[in-house]
């Protein structure tokens, strides 16, 4: 059985991560994006009670997809498709992926029949995609791509250290920014709870940082907790959309001049 995150460990994470006072206004900020909409109704639905400046980003043509959407939309909530891009382990992509295998005409069509099934979209990023983004050319039509059906914006979820998507958008005038943080690539809210520690501090050293993570109940339990005390930590929650915007004009950051604090060797990576 799963545990959820007690009083006792939310106190922890206020003591180590509170800074004493914060000068100004110009707080460091972050995105959380939740990936993976559309398959599960029950999932989706708990996911869009998180409080807050979350962006959803939805698989296309998956069941639920287009109502959880519109639902996000009717709450001021940011959308996104999740677009399944080729993988180095050649798993499966579902409907709406990218290969490396397609022809320009196939990439495109496919693309925009895509972008068309998730209403209200503002930006992309990519779902697995650790071989697609390693090519230049194919990261070419896809920026092309979202300059015709856009202004759009793309966000690189980085499942590659090899990836060029973020240098072919730059190419392409396409606003893009690069995933920090994965959240819940273990399912336990502790684990859950200190990537989140991670996020913060992230923000905290370069002035912004981003979070993936995925419709589980634990992801939407600890985030639901945790957003309402932001202020208290000393960042700010905005959309993806903000985000690409505030990277795109904001100055070199200058960190707080307190020292930051650390997590404690007892929490789990």
């Amino acid at each position: 059985m799963r545990r959820t995150p007690g009083r006792r460990a939310l106190l922890l994470l206020w003591a180590l991560l509170c800074p004493t006072a914060w000068a100004g206004t110009d707080l460091p900020t972050i995105t959380l994006i939740i990936d993976d909409m559309g398959n599960r109704r029950a999932w989706g639905e708990a996911a869009l009670e998180i409080p807050g400046a979350v962006t959803y980003s939805f698989l296309p043509h998956t069941p639920h997809a287009e109502r959880l959407a519109r639902l996000a939309h009717g709450q001021g909530k940011g959308v996104m498709l999740h677009l399944p891009m080729e993988s180095a382990e050649g798993n499966r992509l579902g409907p709406g992926g990218l290969t490396l295998h397609q022809t320009e005409e196939e990439f495109r069509h496919t693309l925009a029949t895509a972008l068309e099934a998730v209403p209200h979209v503002q930006g992309v990023n990519n779902h697995m995609g650790s071989l697609l983004t390693r090519h230049p050319g194919a990261m070419g039509w896809l920026m092309q791509g979202l300059r015709e059906h856009g202004p759009l914006f793309f966000i690189d979820s980085r499942t590659t250290a090899r990836s060029q998507a973020r240098a072919v958008a730059l190419e392409y005038a396409v606003p893009s920014a690069g995933r920090n943080v994965f959240l819940d690539n273990q399912r336990d809210p502790e684990a859950i709870l200190a990537q989140f520690q991670r996020l913060v501090r992230i923000a905290r050293s370069e002035g912004h940082a981003i979070g993936i993570g995925h419709p589980y109940p634990e992801t939407s339990q600890v985030l639901r907790q945790v957003i309402e005390r932001l202020p208290e930590l000393g960042v700010r929650l905005v959309s993806a959309a903000e985000m690409v915007q505030l990277q795109q004009r904001r100055p070199p950051w200058q960190p707080p001049s307190y020292p930051l604090l650390k997590v404690v060797k007892s929490s789990k990576p």
